[in-house]
């Protein structure tokens, strides 16, 4: 009986044995598997947080490129005296338009540059002082990659051609204005009617060769055109436009366009011209400081 008795009780302690065992192994398994998973949740942890830091680091990075680029494009097109502003001289090889609009900004001006950005084409605006509320595209034209030009504040003849000291006090207002708008002022300027006009006779004898001087040495410069689009005049057609600047004569062509409420012809025919460019292998580009200067002979 005993011996019965004691052949239970060992197969009672191996079973007790047995789980003690399996207790103490599926104890340590776990400790294991939970170091494991604590070990890995602590690598996901720290793999994460060293993404986030490099995505940070690359934001700071790219913003810290992005605003060295705007100040630098900032500093190449403001005025600086002393400091010469394009070329006569054109590389042949190359075919380059340069779209160029005046008067603006106008309640034209966003159609204008929705097309430019369909196309992909930069342009330049010489604007003026009017129509204050819609001074806030300047900034929109220059943040869409498009240079600025000075045309004048007034864009009154009388005023502006009255003397030299005229001209630069209404050139200075509107520096002010795109100032106010894009942080400088930028060193690519207008004149109303071209260097050549001889309307400026009538209020200035010889202003024209005072000015075209006397702006290089206060570190602008000034661009002409050798192609109009004729739209200046009250009436002219989109086709006439289109007919008048297209042209396969020049290299780099400085084509003439106004941004006014009554141009709605120059929009309407611009995608034609942009195309007819384009389909002939010319580049696009607005003004820069490098860019090709178009002068008109001086007739006063």
């Amino acid at each position: 009986m005993l011996k019965k008795n004691n052949g239970k009780y060992n197969i009672n302690s191996l079973i007790l044995c047995g789980l003690v065992f399996f207790v103490i192994a599926a104890t340590a398994f776990c400790m294991v598997v939970n170091s494991r998973e604590a070990a890995e949740e602590k690598q996901r942890i720290a793999a994460e947080k060293k993404a986030e830091e490099d995505k940070k680091a690359a934001e700071e990075a790219a913003a810290a490129a992005a605003q060295k680029a705007a100040e630098e494009r900032a500093q190449s097109m403001s005025v600086q005296p002393g400091v010469p502003v394009g070329t006569t001289e054109v590389n042949s090889d190359e075919k380059v338009v340069y779209l160029t609009f005046d008067d603006g900004p106008s309640e034209n001006t966003q159609k204008v540059l929705d097309i430019l950005a369909q196309y992909d084409v930069k342009a330049t605006f010489f604007v003026t002082g009017a129509h204050e509320e819609l001074r806030p595209l300047i900034k929109t034209a220059y943040d869409a990659g498009h240079t600025i030009g000075l045309h004048t504040y007034s864009h009154d003849y009388a005023k502006v051609y009255a003397s030299v000291d005229s001209y630069f006090s209404d050139l200075e207002q509107i520096g002010e204005v795109v100032k106010e708008q894009i942080g400088f002022v930028p060193c690519f300027i207008r004149f109303p009617g071209g260097a050549s006009n001889t309307v400026s006779r009538k209020y200035c004898e010889g202003i024209m060769t005072a000015l075209s001087q006397q702006v290089l040495e206060k570190g602008y410069q000034y661009y002409d055109w050798n192609v109009s689009s004729g739209d200046g005049g009250s009436g002219c057609t989109k086709d006439e436009i289109i007919a008048n600047s297209e042209t396969d004569k020049y290299s780099h062509v400085m084509l003439l366009f106004h941004d006014a409420a009554t141009k709605n012809a120059t929009v309407e025919a611009l995608p034609s011209i942009i195309e007819y460019y384009k389909n002939l292998g010319y580049e696009f580009r607005a003004i820069d400081r490098n860019s090709y200067v178009s002068h008109h002979a001086v007739n006063n």
